[in-house]
């Protein structure tokens, strides 16, 4: 039997995947960090640059002040952050200099684990940015097998990949990351160690979503294989398009035989605290999937689903959900079948929505299409269709994007931005609007407390000081009475 370490994702890849990544705001954070801190998790999964640029560009709060202030609130574990090392919160990549300041900072801040995901499984691009992280002082680098299906996808394809992250002195650690939740336990039995074998002794992991309910199963077959690590998530922000809930993984690891080295009371305890803010805030808790072959075929990631289902509805044709993902399918062929992580899903379905509500399919396209298909994301694993691309590059759009002037560097953009701004001002300013950051600035500090039993009671009273004041008002609940009178006195 073996001895198991959990990583938990919930304020990260939980928030992103059933929250849109836009429900968690620092107070919400703070409140439950010394919880996490104490339940002996391996690591918590905390950010990336998407993560960043919604915290100002959603809530207006510092990102840099939110990573100092929960790393002191739980200073026990390690903070994680995930990147691609092309690009820094915007979609475009970005110098390498910059992503290299980008590393210094977080470290600065109190990151100390990394992810290194290239989608296109670039080992150059992996090496590169694994060698920027440790010169910033990165204690930790993980590098990541994204798994997908294809003809070309195969146990020997990720072996081969295995095999140069063990040869590279800079990535100390190797996860499977399954962002669609495909991997079968079958595929495990055979994928996982052919892996291990490759990895020269160094740890293996495993992330998988939930996404058609398989995972659970797949992490007990993982961890009878020898995978020393699993990711999961806590409360309402576990199983749904997330990650395996933590609290009944433990509970089924344990009753196998295998060693969990976390205290599963501050486990559940982390697990109530989300839920409770779910019921506070009216977000949506996650509930175990039911097998859908369909995900088989156009792979979506659960929090890219969330946020297609929030755009639709936001725009009016949440019904023509069904229409798209189904020409999602067809555009992942179209453009040689990418692995569906950031960005690629992102501009996956954005060009389905267009195929879908256009009046013919690459009617319109997008930006990020035609830098995709002008290789400016590295290379498909497969060709993109001849056609597609032919009507992609012959539109005057993309004679433009290709002549796009190379990523600035750093001291480039000072001398635009302004001399005296610090670098995490710099960062911000060199991959988001001004406006969006000027806002951030103005809004002040963000708030650091937060009670999810006191929600409702607050947003009621934030709803009546919008309006004309009564002369008396009364707020009673089990174990609360509140009055307020018009003349200043209160009573409780």
């Amino acid at each position: 039997m073996a001895e198991i370490s959990l990583v938990d994702v919930s304020l990260r890849d939980g928030n992103q995947s059933l929250w849109g990544a836009t429900g968690l705001r620092t107070r919400h954070i703070l409140q439950v960090a010394p919880v996490l801190d104490r339940a002996g998790f391996l690591a918590l999964d905390f950010t990336s640059s998407t993560h960043m640029g919604v915290a100002v560009r959603t809530h207006q709060e510092d990102p840099w002040e939110r990573i100092r202030l929960t790393h002191a609130a739980a200073p026990n574990t390690p903070l994680q952050f995930i990147g691609s090392g092309l690009r820094f919160i915007s979609w475009e990549p970005v110098h390498p200099e910059l992503i290299e300041l980008a590393y210094q900072r977080l470290v600065l801040a109190g990151m100390s684990r990394f992810v290194v995901l290239d989608p296109m499984h670039d080992m150059a691009a992996v090496r590169q940015s694994a060698r920027a992280i440790r010169r910033a002082g990165g204690t930790e680098i993980i590098g990541a097998l994204t798994y997908t299906i294809s003809a070309v996808h195969d146990d020997a394809f990720y072996a081969g990949l295995a095999g140069q992250m063990a040869a590279c002195p800079d990535i100390d650690r190797v996860y499977v990351k399954d962002p669609a939740g495909l991997l079968t336990p079958e595929r495990a039995r055979t994928l996982l160690p052919t892996v291990r074998a490759h990895l020269g002794g160094k740890p293996l992991e495993l992330h998988s979503h939930c996404t058609i309910g398989l995972s659970q199963l797949s992490y007990l077959t993982a961890a009878e294989l020898g995978v020393q690590v699993l990711q999961v998530a806590c409360g309402a922000l576990a199983n749904g398009t997330s990650l395996p809930s933590g609290e009944q993984l433990v509970a089924n690891l344990r009753e196998l035989g295998h060693t969990v080295d976390v205290d599963e009371k501050m486990v559940a305890l982390a697990g109530r605290y989300f839920t409770r803010m779910s019921d506070a805030e009216g977000l949506p808790a996650g509930t175990p999937q039911p097998y859908d072959a369909s995900f088989l075929r156009h792979q979506v990631a659960g929090g890219v689903i969330t946020t297609l289902r929030r755009q639709l509805a936001e725009i009016g044709l949440l019904d023509r959900f069904g229409a798209v993902m189904d020409e999602v399918s067809r555009v992942r062929a179209d453009l040689g079948y990418p692995i569906m992580v950031t960005p690629f899903p992102q501009i996956v379905c954005g060009q389905a929505l267009y195929n879908v509500i256009g009046s013919e399919r690459y009617s319109n396209v997008s930006d990020q299409a035609i830098r995709y298909v002008l290789g400016r994301f590295g290379r498909p694993t497969a060709p993109v269709d001849e056609s597609v691309r032919d009507r992609i590059l012959s539109r005057p759009r993309a004679a433009q994007l290709a002549a796009e002037p190379s990523p600035l560097p750093p001291a480039e953009l000072r001398r635009q931005l302004g001399r005296r701004l610090g670098d995490e001002e710099l960062l911000l300013r060199a991959t988001m609007p001004a406006e969006q950051v000027d806002a951030m600035l103005a809004a002040g500090p963000a708030a650091r407390h937060y009670n999810p039993e006191l929600s409702a009671v607050l947003q009621l009273l934030a709803g009546l000081a919008s309006r004309q004041p009564p002369a008396e008002l009364v707020v009673e609940r089990v174990g609360l009475r509140l009055e307020l009178r018009g003349d200043g006195a209160a009573g409780g």
